[in-house]
């Protein structure tokens, strides 16, 4: 059993702002561990990647009271610069770097737009590290291929050791998701299929898609409610506002819901939750709307399989297969469609949707988390004594 004894954390979170921001506040809300946190606004990444380490040493040198057990960040700092500009009593501790995304494989608008400087960023944080965890056994696999591939390529001198010695330390430990805020009413009330697309507004999320399977089916005369929602920035792809106009005589609710109410109102009174997506590492999103009693249809590929799967017997109906369009997506949709106007029941399982993602709620996840850096930390006092 791991030590039950409270320990002193430094989370240093470079990027302090969505998905990553929420991470941290849960699991310090839930951890048994006393966290500190050091954190940077969640804008102007490439700067956070370059910058964070000198700033994160600059503010540890004048906390110079202050010990810690453990080491924790996220993969937006540069964790091998902090380590040699940092005091030795940060240095240290035992340090634990938690991959959201990488930079080797994270999708870029232009395929000879990738900085390649910020993927060797992420080699050397792992190489800083004694564990390397990653929110999903999808992304940890990609990772790792794509630096196997990144160290091939270099002209002379390969890590290939390197390498294998990240592969060694990582491990996969999924985020969390919390109860839904808001009770689902039942009985469904009465009226057509109700979709929630609850993602960041980018084209690595597949809006042209989720689009054009739309536009199929108010060409075909189907009947339906949509949300358009999750994070908005200064700039999105021109297909929001083009649909927007087309759309408006179904939709519920578009763009970003700030108040975290609206956002679980949102998916509580939803059918479906939709992925369209071309990148994803995990899916807070699609979960949190699972947990809220939402039926999940995503591509059968990514990180989905691993988190809603596996996609065959019953679950395969959370599924479907992206290389079939917008003609087999719709024809999905059209189908849910057709059960609800019948009355019947969408959900395919004989569990519940809130058991079928209890396994990633926040109090058992924290645990998971705290037990882990429990047993890191004891492992490097053996190794001292």
């Amino acid at each position: 059993m791991p030590d039950r004894a409270p320990l002193r954390v430094l989370v240093l979170d470079a990027f302090h702002g969505g998905s990553h921001r929420q991470f941290v506040e849960r699991w310090r809300a839930h951890s048994r561990h006393a966290l500190t946190v050091l954190a940077l606004p969640g804008h102007h990444w490439k700067w956070r990647m370059r910058h964070a380490a000198v700033h994160f040493a600059e503010q540890l040198a004048a906390r110079s009271r202050e010990r810690w057990d453990m080491v924790f960040c996220t993969d937006m700092l540069n964790l091998a610069e902090l380590v040699g500009l940092a005091p030795a009593r940060v240095a240290a501790p035992p340090r634990v770097v938690y991959f959201h995304e990488n930079q080797l494989t994270f999708p870029v608008a232009r395929p000879d737009a990738r900085d390649l400087h910020f993927g060797f960023s992420n080699f050397t944080t792992c190489l800083a590290a004694d564990e390397v965890w990653f929110n999903s056994a999808y992304h940890r696999g990609e990772f790792l291929a794509a630096l196997r591939e990144f160290a091939a390529r270099m002209p002379d001198f390969r890590p290939t050791a390197a390498v294998e010695r990240v592969a060694a330390r990582a491990r996969v430990r999924s985020p969390g998701i919390d109860a839904p805020a808001v009770a689902r009413v039942e009985p469904r009330p009465p009226g057509p299929l109700r979709i929630v697309w609850p993602h960041r507004w980018e084209y690595d999320k597949g809006p042209a898609l989720l689009f054009a399977a739309l536009r199929r089916l108010v060409d075909r005369g189907v009947e339906f409610r949509v949300s358009v929602i999750g994070q908005t920035f200064r700039s999105a792809p021109p297909e929001f506002a083009a649909a927007r106009t087309w759309l408006s005589h179904h939709v519920d609710r578009w763009g970003y819901q700030a108040r975290r109410e609206d956002y679980a109102r949102a998916l509580a009174e939803a059918d479906v939750v939709l992925s369209t997506a071309d990148h994803e590492f995990f899916g807070i999103a699609m979960l949190e709307a699972v947990a809220a009693g939402c039926v999940p249809l995503a591509p059968a590929r990514l990180a989905y399989p691993e988190t809603l799967g596996p996609v065959d017997g019953a679950r395969a109906r959370f599924f479907y297969d992206p290389d079939g369009g917008a003609l087999e997506l719709a024809a999905r949709l059209e189908a849910l469609a057709d059960a609800v106007a019948r009355g019947d029941a969408l959900w395919p399982l004989g569990v519940a949707p809130g058991e079928l993602v209890a396994r990633y709620r926040w109090p058992r996840v924290a645990a998971d988390m705290d037990d882990a850096i429990a047993a890191l930390v004891s492992a490097r006092a053996s190794d001292e004594r």
